[in-house]
């Protein structure tokens, strides 16, 4: 593996490796070579089943970098993709795999859905497959209103309310899916009944302005991990950004010049919001201070190397890690755009100011925040009987 060192070293220092975790992975490199010469075996054929030889025979040397083939990852990334190291080999998918996979694509490309949601309608596809019996040879052209029937009377017996909104929502999508594609000769998404819940019903579940700034306050603004949290947090308490719409924000989203900030929503929305003076001081510190220096187009990036950019979990996972610090009980990321609804509704703004800020394309969305306008609803308050 000689030949390649060079480049392998370029390759670390462009993923952000401090230069001694660098060189533990060239020395394990080095081992490696060593061990395929030993072997006499060439790089170009190397698979998994000679990691894990390599690995135990390693460990009987007693070197304990790296325990698992995990640390081998940077090097096989590498190697593969300039083609020394054949990629790994791709489990054949079935046909109803390959059915689901394209569903997934429709779903990407025609709807407009992020990974979260179209992981959820494909997961009620895949139960609805079994629940038909289609890996056993079911024709699909053969399904009736019957079987959805049965297989949602199957499954919203042991699910909550919520959960089973999400299978019939998936199942809805799904069935339109197999018409549009030909493989049902009308679609059946009319045949699935609504779940008996009543939207609208509970209170929006904002947190107060005072525990919304000491989840900001908790953050260590002396570490880039902290100045990076602040931003996420602040970016999520102020303009009411969803965990996806942080994950996806690129630097190039922000317009220092104009003050604005580019959002992309869901179905593909994109809108322009203005970038208040705190929220952008805490995106330039963080930029400055506390992003690694990689090129990588996208905001939020991981601490530790490879910096990739940041996942929804991850955006979500900083808000956990907020609560525990300062001593709140673990909240859902989402409660932070309630707050922003609540507190400018404190401040006076109207439903359809807060509507544009928050993008909803329907102003029946925005209208949950009406219940806790209690200036408002105490005018139409009816005195109590019998009250002075």
């Amino acid at each position: 593996m000689a030949a390649y060192a060079s480049g392998f070293r370029a390759e670390l220092a462009a993923g952000g490796y401090a230069p001694s975790s660098a060189a533990r992975h060239l020395w394990l490199m080095a081992r490696m070579s060593a061990w395929l010469e030993a072997m006499r075996l060439e790089t170009g054929t190397l698979t998994a089943q000679q990691v894990e030889r390599f690995l135990r025979a390693h460990h009987e040397h007693g070197h304990w970098f790296p325990r698992s083939s995990r640390g081998l990852v940077p090097l096989l990334t590498y190697l593969r993709r300039i083609g020394a190291v054949l990629p790994e080999q791709a489990a054949v998918l079935s046909a109803a795999e390959q059915l689901l996979a394209h569903f997934g694509g429709y779903l990407a490309s025609e709807r407009g859905l992020r990974d979260e949601t179209i992981a959820g309608y494909v997961h009620a596809a895949r139960l609805f497959l079994d629940a038909v019996g289609y890996r056993h040879g079911r024709d699909l052209g053969q399904l009736t209103p019957g079987d959805v029937r049965q297989f949602l009377l199957t499954q919203c017996q042991c699910r909550s309310v919520g959960s089973a909104k999400c299978v019939v929502s998936g199942l809805r999508a799904w069935l339109r899916f197999l018409h549009v594609e030909g493989i049902t000769a009308m679609s059946l998404s009319g045949s699935v009944p609504a779940v008996a819940g009543w939207g609208s019903t509970s209170l929006p579940r904002a947190i107060d302005a005072t525990s919304a700034q000491a989840l900001v306050d908790s953050c260590d603004r002396r570490t880039g991990k902290g100045r990076r949290d602040v931003a996420v947090l602040v970016l999520m308490s102020r303009l009411g950004l969803r965990v996806g719409e942080v994950a996806t924000l690129a630097l190039a989203d922000i317009d220092w010049c104009s003050g604005q900030i580019v959002v992309r929503g869901k179905a593909n929305r994109i809108d322009r919001l203005p970038l208040p003076v705190d929220v952008g001081q805490a995106l330039a510190d963080y930029v400055q201070h506390g992003r690694p220096n990689v090129d990588h187009q996208e905001l939020f990036l991981r601490v530790l190397a490879p910096h990739h950019a940041l996942t929804a979990a991850a955006v979500k996972a900083i808000v956990y890690r907020a609560c525990a610090r300062s001593g709140l009980p673990a909240l859902s990321a989402h409660r932070l755009r309630h707050t922003v609804a609540s507190e400018l509704l404190r401040r006076g703004a109207g439903l359809p100011e807060i509507g544009q800020l928050l993008r909803h394309r329907s102003l029946a969305s925005t209208a949950i925040y009406a219940k806790v306008d209690d200036a408002a609803l105490r005018h139409l308050a009816r005195p109590w009987p019998g009250a002075a």
